[in-house]
């Protein structure tokens, strides 16, 4: 016996996908609406027939969740974001899944959809998530982004698309800057928690390293312009993070001269121009990557 248990938050446009792809698949479905929604969720939720909780608004999805699974009934829970959902493929593996008694929970791959374009980056795909599991065996932490805490043995699905969850994560350009707004609000308890001192140099050092990580680690550029786009995004991210902190601090006026700028652009000059010798090594040929290696130590 499998509970759906959906979260959402100004999600009415989306929820009735959602909802229509698990229909056949659940026993219950369950949705918890964030009670500062303005759209009229809750009253969509009713419509299409779901049980229907409120849930005291947090900003961000984490502490709706172990609150969400309570007001499950079954013994397996799937757990879904509004703006998710589930191909027919993924339906009937779920099913078989449940059945068996040796495992307690699944990460899903999830499939990301970003401006009208699946995102296969390394950061984006196949983004494994803990979604299926036996009541009692995952429990969320009230901070955004964490990592759940696991009892029992898990396994995780194979990386078809077939196989994952459908992700129509952000729309628009409005819609990820809004949750940048959103989500650094709370990344700064962390800043804080861990008593991070300010550097003005962080202004630079941090949204540089998120580009080079996005766009060269987790190989971004295989995605053009999107790759570009989005490890931009991410970068501005930590531009609005550490811009935050200091204004927190109420904008000490610290020093930091043209000189200073200097060299720490020489610094991302360096990381760049290693990043872009080894995007040449990963895409070389198997007899090519030794000639690129050796580019790299002449002009690094």
């Amino acid at each position: 016996m499998l509970s759906v248990v959906i979260t959402a938050w100004n999600e009415a446009q989306n929820l009735p996908r959602v909802v229509e792809s698990v229909r056949k698949l659940a026993d219950e479905i369950v949705v918890v609406v964030d009670q500062s929604s303005t759209d009229g969720t809750k009253q969509v939720a009713t419509k299409l027939g779901c049980t229907v909780y409120s849930h005291a608004h947090s900003g961000f999805v984490e502490p709706m969740r172990n609150y969400s699974i309570s007001k499950a009934k079954n013994d397996w829970v799937l757990l879904l974001d509004a703006d998710e959902e589930i191909p027919s493929g993924l339906g009937q593996k779920i099913k078989s899944l449940i059945s068996r008694s040796d495992v307690d929970y699944y990460r899903l791959p999830r499939k990301n959809i970003i401006f009208n374009k699946w995102i296969k980056s390394q950061h984006w795909w196949p983004d494994y998530v803990y979604r299926l599991f036996k009541k009692g065996h995952i429990t969320w932490e009230d901070t955004i982004h964490s990592v759940p805490f696991t009892r029992g043995r898990g396994e995780d699905l194979p990386s078809h698309e077939s196989l994952a969850i459908i992700h129509h994560h952000y729309d628009s350009v409005s819609q990820y800057l809004d949750r940048i707004n959103r989500y650094t609000d709370h990344q700064l308890r962390h800043l804080h928690d861990n008593n991070h001192r300010f550097s003005p140099a962080d202004l630079i050092v941090y949204p540089v390293k998120e580009f080079l990580s996005q766009y060269f680690a987790r190989r971004g550029y295989s995605e053009g312009l999107h790759g570009l786009a989005l490890s931009l995004l991410q970068a501005y991210s930590e531009l609005v993070l550490y811009l935050k902190f200091w204004e927190t601090l109420k904008f000490p006026q610290n020093k930091f001269t043209p000189g200073d700028l200097n060299n720490e652009l020489r610094k991302t000059n360096n990381e760049l121009s290693w990043w872009y010798y080894q995007s040449k090594i990963d895409s070389a040929p198997f007899v090519l990557k030794p000639w690129w290696k050796f580019i790299r130590r002449l002009k690094v």
